[in-house]
């Protein structure tokens, strides 16, 4: 290996020394000028040294099984990342570049999270506005769908990631092992089957009831609302919320009971994009039914005792 091209560089400096000192072995068999034989000499060795060096990057590529260019030859950069400048024994990493959506939503999880919660919230109203409602671009209500632009970056773009990751991260400590089983080993994973069922019992009886719906109906009364006191979008959001409960909690159970049994089975950074997917359609429901910006409970009662 290393042995055997050290005494190669050294047999190779010997013989040029040999050549340069003795005339009878030179080709000519004529004595040269002293710096002739300086400037043959440092050329030669020139030549040795590149060929040592080369040698050099030449095995370490090998032993980091790392292919060379078809060539044989290495880029300077690579092999200069390879040697160092100090000939440094250790060899460059090369970087496997990423592409395609899972990579992004694994590479840049937030961000990724944050553009589609935000992207497909306003698709999912508009798309219910032109299609159900049979509203012309003029016609569509843009202060109606600026409220699921507002609730999509900020509740479900930051705070579920948020919860739904680092939370879940600290509360259910077998999360991420379990999500990296295959199925047939989750299966067997008892204390990782338990997690699941413990996120999704808490999405269904804490996080959708509790802060999902009351956070939607208050962030409706910001956008949608007359007022600029939070005491009053928090009283609004809330009684329109408890008005509306029975349907929406029923609608909530069907869709996202069986929905959360596959997600919380899935790897960490597909699970997610999944919920978008699902939430897609959960939006174009809530935007139907409840996108409307209507008056309060008592508003309406109101209005109807004056007629």
């Amino acid at each position: 290996g290393n042995q055997t091209s050290k005494r190669t560089h050294k047999t190779n400096i010997f013989c040029l020394h040999f050549r340069l000192h003795c005339p009878h072995h030179h080709p000519a068999h004529t004595q040269t000028s002293p710096t002739s034989k300086t400037s043959t000499m440092i050329s030669s060795m020139r030549i040795s040294n590149s060929m040592f060096l080369r040698q050099t990057v030449v095995k370490r590529w090998q032993s980091a099984k790392i292919p060379l260019e078809t060539n044989g030859t290495a880029t300077a950069k690579v092999a200069a990342e390879a040697v160092g400048k100090s000939g440094g024994t250790t060899v460059a990493s090369v970087p496997k570049p990423s592409g395609g959506l899972m990579n992004i939503a694994k590479d840049h999880p937030f961000a990724f999270q944050l553009g589609v919660a935000t992207a497909k919230t306003a698709a999912a109203d508009l798309l219910v506005q032109v299609v159900a409602e049979k509203k012309s671009f003029n016609e569509i209500d843009w202060k109606r769908n600026g409220i699921f632009v507002v609730f999509g970056f900020a509740y479900l773009g930051g705070f579920q990631y948020y919860l739904m990751v680092n939370k879940y991260r600290q509360w259910f400590p077998t999360m991420d092992r379990f999500a990296k089983l295959s199925f047939a080993d989750k299966l067997k994973d008892t204390a990782g089957i338990m997690d699941a069922a413990k996120m999704v019992l808490f999405d269904l009886v804490v996080h959708l009831p509790i802060m999902y719906f009351p956070s939607y109906y208050m962030v409706k009364e910001v956008v949608g609302g007359e007022t600029w006191n939070p005491a009053d979008w928090a009283r609004d959001g809330v009684t329109k919320y408890i008005h509306n409960a029975k349907d929406d909690l029923t609608a909530m159970v069907k869709l996202w009971g069986p929905s959360d049994c596959i997600q919380f089975v899935l790897p960490i950074h597909i699970r997610l994009p999944f919920r978008h997917v699902v939430s897609f359609f959960w939006t174009a429901y809530v935007s139907f039914t409840r996108g409307a910006i209507e008056e309060s409970p008592e508003e309406s009662t109101a209005s109807v005792q004056e007629s």
